[in-house]
């Protein structure tokens, strides 16, 4: 037994499939959707945006700036209308 070798490691094995990703506006959270790992930022943005909790908190509201986070958050920066 202590002539075995040490298991080799693979990371592809440790790699999470789906993922949490949590949704922000004006750095509260508002939502969380689970997705495939390695999602594009456009879609990551385009799932956020489309929430239906993200777009009630949006309500009344102008998006400034969408921050994406790969693989953990998105981050909605709004202005408020005058």
């Amino acid at each position: 037994m202590h002539r075995q070798s040490w298991p080799a490691f693979d990371p592809a094995l440790a790699a999470e499939k789906e993922i949490t990703l949590v949704v922000q506006v004006d750095g509260k959270v508002r939502d969380r959707i689970a997705a495939a790992a390695g999602l594009a930022e456009a879609k990551a943005r385009e799932m956020a945006l489309a929430s239906p909790r993200a777009k009630a908190a949006l309500d009344g509201h102008i998006v400034d700036r969408v921050i994406v986070v790969q693989d953990r958050l998105v981050n909605i920066v709004t202005k408020r209308r005058s």
